[in-house]
């Protein structure tokens, strides 16, 4: 048991971590070139940025930026392919499209949107409105690891909360509705609460079991309180045999 978990958590740490690769490699290539990858983001409203529904949440603006969104994106899609193994890929690629096109059709003026902030919102949405769903102790106790260590990422979907910050609020609030939406479709997969029946247990006698004492006394007190059930035994017949003497 202990082994097939382990191979099951381990499993679980491969996609994410070619993920966080992939991040770290193009933003080590666009720093050692002093190119600008940024035109390849999201530019709301504009045929040109639909590209960027796919190639945004690639690119970040600095070491900062990437290291701020890599533990926890880390952390929650380990969590995603754990507990929903090979339906993390769709619920990912969701969570990707449907964040990248709300952002894309609803932020107005605001310029290029890169980062995967926004898919990190949507996966931590995800989680926590998955285990208040199914109540399940394990998804349960995810979704309040994710709180604890994620909560405060609430305030990031908040417009101008944090205005001496260039953030994408937009981003952060589209990837939440994005997850709370996908957690509701898939409700039923993943790890399910399991509904517990208790019904009465009767004593079951064998059909070759001997009565014991007990049982013995049982049946007696039985058959005296209801002597209409009591079995009359047969009545005793006693033959005599009587001596014939001819001579006599």
């Amino acid at each position: 048991m202990e082994t097939t978990e382990k191979k099951r958590l381990l499993k679980s740490l491969v996609f994410p971590g070619i993920l966080l690769i992939i991040l770290w490699a193009v933003f080590i290539v666009e720093t050692l070139l002093k190119a600008d990858f940024s035109t390849l983001g999201l530019l709301p409203q504009s045929i040109s940025g639909l590209k960027g529904i796919f190639f945004s949440p690639l690119l970040h603006g600095s070491y900062a930026h990437l290291s701020a969104n890599s533990v926890p994106l880390f952390v929650l899609l380990a969590g995603l392919f754990y507990y929903y193994d090979k339906k993390g890929y769709g619920i990912l690629a969701w969570a990707w499209i449907i964040t990248g096109f709300w952002v894309w059709s609803f932020a107005k003026d605001t310029g290029y949107h890169i980062g995967a902030s926004g898919i990190v919102y949507a996966l931590a949405a995800f989680h926590f409105t998955g285990g208040l769903l199914r109540r399940e102790p394990r998804l349960m106790a995810f979704a309040l690891l994710v709180v604890f260590l994620y909560g405060g990422l609430i305030w990031g979907a908040i417009p101008d909360f944090l205005p001496e910050k260039n953030i994408s609020w937009e981003s952060h609030l589209m990837g939440l509705l994005a997850g709370v939406i996908i957690a509701l479709f898939y409700r039923n997969s993943g790890p399910q609460r399991i509904e517990h029946k208790w019904e009465d247990e009767e004593e079951w006698i064998e059909p070759d079991q001997e009565p014991t004492a007990i049982d013995e006394q049982s049946r007696i007190k039985e058959e005296s309180i209801n002597p209409q059930n009591t079995t009359v035994p047969p009545p005793i017949v006693y033959h005599y045999k009587q001596n014939h003497d001819p001579d006599k």
